[in-house]
This record gives C-alpha cells, structure tokens and sequence, in this order.
C-alpha cells in the first residue's frame, strides 16, 4: 500500500516534555550548577527512590552505566558467568562484556515475554553440576512488562546468587504490589529519549542496601578516595548525571503518572480496535500486576495474516509511520555467537518465534488521535488486502 500524500512522520516513542522541567532547568543555570552533581541530581535521586518505594538512588549518565556499576560492585570478573536474558536490547549484556565475564542467555517464556523460569533452572543446574554458579542474573522486564519475579527469586535464593532487575523500560510498573525495579538486589533504570520519561540521556541504579549506593556514587564519580589531592585506590567511571539533565528529570517525574495513564490508553486503543483480527495477539498483562505499557507490543501470525512483521514494517515506512520488530535474541547476535543459551525447552525457543512474529506500534505518549486512527487504519487495509 504506497502513501500518495507525504505527511508528518509518526515515531514509535518521542521524548515528550510536560513544560515542568523549564523551572529545574533554570535553578541549574541560576545558581550556575551545570557540572555533574547539584541540587537537582539530589533531588531526583530522592524522588525516583520515593516513587518506587526503594531506600537509595543514584543517577548516572545511562541505564547500562548502571549496570555496569551493579556488575562492579558484585565483583564481577574476568572469568566469570554472568545469566542474562536474551530478548532485550544489547546494552542489558554489553557490561558482562566490559567486566570481561561471559553472559549466559536466558530464553523468554510465552506469558510475560521475559525470562523464563524453567529455562533459568536448568541453566543452575548444569552450573551447580559443574562447580561455577554465576556471579549474578539479569532479568528484563520488556515493554514495561514485568517478569514472573516470584519464581525467578525464588531459583536464584536457593543458590544464593544476587539479581540485577532491568527496569529500564518498566518504570512504574508494579508487579503483586511492588514496583518494578525493586525485586532485585540492584535495580536499574533508563531515561533515554524514547522511555516513558527522559532525562535526554540518563539512568538509575537502586537499591535498598545504603552501603552498595554509597560504594556506587564512589565509583561513578571515579573513584575518588578522601583526600586534599586527587588519590584514587580503585578503577572508577565518569557516569554521574548532570545537574541540568536532572532538572528536566524533576520535571518528567511530576508527570509519571500521567504518562503511564496515557499508554494504558493507547494500548487499549489498539486492543479494541485491532482484537476482531484472529491473526494478531497483544502481549498480555501478568496476573496481579499492572504494566506501564511502555509500549504497544503484539505478534502476527503471518500465515492466517497472509503478510510477515517486516512486510508491515516496510509498508509503515511507505506511509510515514515508525514500527519495528520486537528485539532480535541476543544468542543470535554475532556479537554474542559463542554464548551458551538455555531455550524455554528442548523442542521450543520462545524469544526466537516472538522475534519473527513480533512487532511494536507508535505508542508516544505526544501522539495525537489522529495519528493513531491512522497507524489502526494502515494495518487494518494491509490486513484486507493481503487476503
């Protein structure tokens, strides 16, 4: 279906500014505090703690920052094994590869999407069998989905190995009564451009253990030992946030719940228009939990469709829309081509067939009615006429 009338192009998810952020922005450069560090990195720290119910904050300039950080302070090594899940973005596995440790993918299951606590059990008990448990896990909670924390707490307790929770796009979510992002021994966050709040470029690391936060801070201001002079006993980063991206943080923060109100709405949009159609299926919410619906995520049976995820894509493009597939597997990427892998079971990998059937829809929390009637129309006329 080709677009005779270029319009204005409708993205998968813009930063979207509440106007809020302006009076944070101007205290920073009123009081001349630009630099890393400030009033407002304080202050953003303590509210996105506050908002999720977790005891420490500490912003820095990424989520995988983060991350990294998280791996460090578990003394993770050259040497070491690292469990991650493998459909998520590169930036949940890239610091096992800075730390010079090995990861090992996790499949999805078909529920939640995210790691799979079956798959995850067999991979402790061939570990455990072979004398090296893992130093940590990364769970992913994709799309804004939690996983199924209960059970993946539960395996990794009984080999007591600590979980980094991966929340980068699961802020606000709440999984049996708590947030995501506070299940774990460290919790991360993102607020990159396209996350459901920005800080333009930005993350979290969270904890409920005071000590690993004030050892973080350490670490993200380089390392910097107590002195008169610049002593440093240890490797550190540079990964603090700035004082004026804070600021926009501030901002973001004030309209958290707004937003998450907004994707809900979206995602319901979608639903109720799209359902009637056998050939698609939405990713469902968990039981007993509530998803941020960062967002709108569904898979396509190409065979009673008569037409495959990148088909659509490229039909979206024609017609000035943003829409891309669900996450490739980590374990297929080359990067990774020497990666152990542990699918949902022998006969099945879970992340593999979302990959070939999944795709994401424009959810900007900025986009117009419009725009979304229009992104509903295109798939239903490409859904018609590819019959």
């Amino acid at each position: 279906m080709l677009n005779t009338t270029k319009g204005k192009r409708i993205y998968l998810s813009t930063p979207h500014m509440s106007g809020k952020e302006m009076k944070y922005i101007q205290d920073a450069f009123d009081s001349n505090w630009i630099a890393p560090l400030g009033f407002n990195v304080d202050e953003f720290e303590k509210g996105i703690a506050n908002y999720i119910g977790a005891k420490g904050a500490v912003a820095v300039s990424s989520g995988t920052a983060a991350i990294h950080l998280a791996l460090s302070l578990l003394d993770v090594n050259r040497g070491d094994t690292v469990f991650c899940s493998t459909l998520t973005f590169v930036a949940s596995a890239n610091p096992i590869l800075y730390q010079g440790a090995e990861p090992v993918f996790i499949d999805s299951e078909p529920n939640s999407w995210n790691m799979c606590p079956n798959a995850l059990k067999r991979a402790f008990e061939d570990a455990a069998m072979n004398g090296k448990l893992p130093k940590a896990v990364i769970i992913v909670n994709l799309y804004g989905q939690s996983a199924k924390m209960d059970e993946l707490l539960s395996i990794c307790k009984a080999y007591q190995v600590p979980i980094i929770e991966d929340a980068a796009e699961s802020l606000g979510t709440i999984y049996r009564g708590k947030f995501s992002g506070t299940f774990g021994d460290y919790g991360i966050f993102s607020f990159n451009g396209n996350k459901i709040i920005t800080t333009s470029g930005g993350g979290m690391l969270v904890s409920d253990n005071a000590e690993v936060i004030d050892k973080a801070r350490f670490l993200a201001t380089q390392a910097r030992d107590p002195a008169i002079y610049y002593l440093h006993s240890r490797l550190g980063y540079n990964y603090r946030l700035s004082n004026v991206l804070a600021g926009i943080g501030r901002g973001q923060l004030e309209v958290l719940d707004e937003r998450i109100k907004v994707k809900r709405e979206i995602f319901e949009t979608y639903k109720r228009e799209l359902e009637g159609y056998s050939c698609l299926s939405f990713m469902k919410e968990l039981e007993n939990s509530f998803s941020n619906r960062w967002l709108t995520v569904l898979t396509i049976d190409d065979k009673k469709a008569g037409i495959t995820v990148g088909e659509i894509v490229d039909a979206f493009a024609e017609n000035d829309i943003e829409a891309r597939p669900v996450w490739k597997p980590l374990h297929t990427q080359p990067l990774f081509k020497n990666s152990k892998y542990y699918p949902h079971n022998n006969e099945k990998s879970i992340s593999e067939k979302l990959f070939l059937t999944g795709i994401c829809l424009p959810s900007g929390t900025n986009m117009t009615k419009e725009e979304q009637i229009k992104v509903i129309n295109c798939l239903k006329n490409l859904l018609i006429h590819s019959k």
